[in-house]
Parts: structure tokens; sequence; C-alpha cells
């Protein structure tokens, strides 16, 4: 089973300036340092950064020496705007790479590491046995949802009007931290997760998504703490 890695980085971010080269933590060249770390030991056949970043660029180069398997290809520009479709860019991916499979991971996961991404990689090699067509890292809901137009809690099971939480319908946050499918599924229906995943729990503190400024403060202090 060949497998490659694919991370996006652009530059021009606009809710957290410069999240992905800005120092975070101990990393001079932050979270893309950081998760190029993680990356670097995974057992998979290529990790592809697809950039238009120069910062980006700069930070991947100082692990080309060590890091065999790194590759960085440079994105079109319409591929990298704030407008751009996800879907375009998952049309574009494809071509890339002649691996099989591809795990599409984020800079902003950055407490996901190297344990992490290849439990991800076991779990998903044994779902496609068990019927799964691809896999996706979620984070377990069990806390109370209102919707403002139904007036009420949506998952909630039963009569009763205020459950305990632990009664409630499970849901499942998409962490983005890390899909996984066959190459076939990205040109076959034109989607990065197949219509069947397999859903990878992960811990809240694991999943920490770095999407807001206060979430890079908030992930750079967990980090600091536990890593």
């Amino acid at each position: 089973m060949s497998i490659a890695v694919f991370l996006p980085t652009r530059k021009g971010s606009e809710r957290v300036k410069n999240k992905n080269t800005r120092k975070f933590s101990k990393f001079e060249g932050g979270l893309l340092e950081l998760k190029l770390t993680q990356l670097r030991d995974l057992q998979v056949e290529e990790v592809i950064l697809s950039t238009n970043d120069e910062a980006s660029i700069a930070v991947a180069e100082e692990f080309l020496n060590d890091f065999p398997t790194l590759r960085v290809i440079p994105r079109p520009e319409y591929l990298a705007l704030s407008t751009t479709s996800l879907s375009d860019l998952i049309n574009y991916v494809p071509g890339l790479t002649r691996c099989e499979h591809i795990l599409w991971t984020h800079v902003t996961s950055p407490l996901v590491g190297t344990a992490i991404y290849s439990n991800c990689l076991a779990a998903y090699k044994k779902s496609l046995n068990e019927g799964f067509d691809s896999l996706m890292s979620v984070t377990p809901f069990q806390n109370f949802l209102w919707n403002k137009e139904r007036n009420d809690i949506i998952n909630r099971i039963g009569k009763e009007r205020w459950p305990k939480t632990q009664d409630l319908e499970t849901l499942y946050e998409i962490n983005s931290a890390v899909f996984i499918s066959p190459k076939v599924v990205y040109k076959e229906q034109q989607d990065r997760v197949g219509k069947h995943p397999f859903l990878f729990e992960m811990e809240k503190i694991t999943s920490l998504d770095v999407d807001w400024e206060e979430d890079f403060k908030i992930a750079e202090a967990v980090y600091d703490k536990y890593y």
C-alpha cells in the first residue's frame, strides 16, 4: 500500500496572520516546522508540501537534507486564494502523486504527532478490510445543541426535557486533522473522503485546530505544558 501525505499551506492567512510560519513554542519556523518534524519519521512513500508561500518553502528547505521523502511543490495561485473552492483543490491533488492512497493533513493540527498518524494509518488499513472506504478524524461531541428555528434541543434522545449529557445523541465534529482515502476516491467522487468513512476518534486536546488567533494561543499553551 503506497501512501502519500498531502500538506497544504498558503500565504495570506486572514484570521491568524502568518499562522504557518510565525514562531510557535520553540519552533522558529512555526506550525509548519513542527508539522514537518512530526511527519519526518512517518512510514510513508512521500510527504508533499503544496504551497505558494515563500516563507513555507524556506522552512521546508531546512528539512530537505534529512527528510528524503519530502517534496515541495509550488501551488498555482488560482488554487491558493481565500476564494478558492475546496473542490478545485481536491481535484488537483491526485495529479501530484503516483501513490495509491493519500493522507491529507494540516499544519493547524499541531498536537497530532507521529504516533497518532501511525495509528490512523493502521486503523485505515484495517478498516478497508472491514468494508470502509476511507478514514476521517473526528472529535466526539455529546452536549446540548440548540436549533433556533426549532426552538429546541436537536440531539435529545427520548422525551426528557433536560437529559444527562451522556444520554444525548453522540455527534462527531470533523476536526480536519486527518483524511485518508484511495486516490480513486478523489478521481471518481471528487472528494477526499469516501461514502463510507471510518471515524477515527480523537481526544479534544489532541484535535485542537488553529483557526483563530485565540486557537493559536491555546494550542501553544497546551503544547508547552504537555509536549
